[in-house]
C-alpha cells in the first residue's frame, strides 16, 4: 500500500484528512518529513516544510517524488503551479488540490501521482539491472578474448612448428588436416580480436571532438589501398562535413563500410561513393556500393555479433564488422541503418552529430 505523509498543522483538520485518506492508503501523521511516497501539506504549514520538502525531492530525483499542496481560499499566501514548460527538476510541488476537498476528486489525483511515481521507481529498477548487465557483459568480453589470445597464440606456434619441421613427411590428407588446423587458428585468432576491440567501444575511446570527416576517409582510404587496387576498386565522395566524434573510431566505421562495399562488389569492380547530408542537428552520412545487395529478411540481423550471411570460403570475416560500426555509432548517439536491393547495391547511412560551432 502506498504511504503518504500528512503534514497538516491543524489537528482538526489532520485528523479529518487522514480519516478521509486511510481506508486508500497507509498515511504517517509525523510533524516530521520522513521517506513516503507522496506529501500532501497545507498551505499554512508549507513555509515550516519547504525546506525539508524540497531536500527530500532532492534526494529522491530521478525517481518522481510527488509533493501535493491543499490550498484554503480564505489563504493571503499565494502558490501556485510552476509553468510546465519552464521547470527544473527537480520540481516542488506537483499539484495543488482547493478546500474543501472533494473525495473522489482527490482520489484521482493523487492516485495518478502514484502511478507516476510506481513508473518512475519501475524504470530506474530496470535502468540499473540494465547498467550492471552491460557491464558485467563488456568485463566478460574483453576478459574472455584477452585471456583466450595466449593459449590461442601457442596453439597457432606449435601448428607452424609442425607444419616446419614434419611437413615433408605428411601425406596429402595430413597436409589438408594441417592446414584446416592453421586456417582454424588463424580465425579465430582475427574473431577474438575483433570481440576484445568490439568491447573496448566505450571504454577505450578517445575524448569527442571536432573531426573533419575528408581526412577520416583519407585515411580509410590509405589503410585499404591494398585491398582497392586488388578489386580495382574505384571510391568517390562529396565533400564531408566536421562532425563531433572520436576521430579514431570515426576512421574504424568508415573503413569497415569501405571494406563491405569492397567485399561484396560481385563480378565487376566496385563502384563505392560518400556522402553527407545535413538534417536538424546531424549529418546523414551515406556510403553507397553498386554490390551484390543484401535480402530484406537479413538487413537488421546484419548488426548484431557474429552474424555472417556467407560462409568463410565465399567471402572471408569475423562477423563482427557491422557490429562494431553499430557499438561506434551509438556511442556517438547516433543512428546506422542500411537500404538494399539484392543484385541493385546497399546504401548504408549513419548519423553523426554537428560540429559545436567555434565561434568568433
Amino acid at each position: 500500500m502506498n504511504t503518504i505523509q500528512l503534514l497538516v498543522g491543524d489537528e482538526g483538520n489532520r485528523t479529518a484528512v487522514r480519516r478521509l485518506l486511510e481506508e486508500h492508503y497507509e498515511v504517517d501523521t509525523d510533524r516530521t518529513v520522513r521517506k513516503a511516497d507522496l506529501y500532501l501539506v497545507d498551505d499554512r504549514t508549507f513555509p515550516e516544510y519547504h525546506t525539508d520538502l524540497s531536500e527530500r525531492v532532492e534526494q529522491s530525483h530521478p525517481v518522481f517524488c510527488p509533493v501535493v499542496l491543499v490550498r484554503r481560499e480564505a489563504n493571503d499566501v499565494q502558490i501556485s503551479l510552476p509553468n510546465p514548460n519552464e521547470r527544473e527538476d527537480p520540481v516542488l510541488v506537483d499539484d495543488i488540490v482547493d478546500a474543501p476537498l472533494d473525495r473522489n476528486l482527490l482520489f484521482r489525483r493523487l492516485d495518478t501521482l502514484l502511478v507516476r511515481r510506481r513508473q518512475s521507481k519501475d524504470l530506474m529498477h530496470y535502468v540499473s539491472k540494465l547498467e550492471k548487465s552491460n557491464a558485467s557483459l563488456k568485463q566478460f568480453a574483453y576478459a574472455a578474448s584477452h585471456d583466450l589470445q595466449e593459449p590461442l597464440r601457442m596453439v597457432s606456434s606449435y601448428l607452424q612448428l609442425i607444419e616446419r619441421r614434419y611437413g615433408d613427411a605428411l601425406d596429402d590428407d595430413g597436409e589438408e588436416f594441417l592446414e584446416y588446423a592453421v586456417d582454424g587458428a588463424e580465425r579465430m585468432r582475427d574473431m577474438i580480436e575483433g570481440l576484445l576491440e568490439y568491447s573496448r567501444v566505450d571504454t577505450r575511446g578517445e575524448m569527442m571532438e571536432t573531426v573533419d570527416l575528408n581526412r577520416v576517409l583519407e585515411d580509410a582510404i590509405a589503410n585499404l589501398q591494398i585491398k582497392i587496387e586488388e578489386y580495382d576498386a574505384t571510391i568517390t565522395s562529396d565533400s564531408l562535413p566536421s562532425v563531433e566524434g572520436d576521430g579514431g573510431q570515426l576512421r574504424q566505421l568508415i573503413q569497415n563500410l569501405l571494406s563491405n562495399a569492397i567485399e561484396y562488389s560481385g563480378e565487376d569492380p566496385p563502384r563505392i561513393h560518400v556522402s553527407a547530408e545535413r538534417v536538424g542537428s546531424e549529418w546523414q552520412i551515406s556510403v553507397r556500393d553498386d554490390g551484390i545487395g543484401i535480402d530484406p529478411d537479413d538487413q537488421n540481423r546484419i548488426f548484431d555479433v557474429f552474424q555472417r550471411l556467407h560462409n568463410h570460403d565465399e567471402h572471408p570475416g569475423t562477423g563482427i564488422g557491422l557490429a562494431l560500426c553499430q557499438r561506434i555509432v551509438d556511442r556517438h548517439d547516433g543512428r546506422i541503418w542500411v537500404d538494399s536491393t539484392v543484385g541493385e547495391g546497399s546504401t548504408f547511412t549513419f548519423t553523426l552529430p554537428v560540429a559545436a560551432d567555434p565561434g568568433p
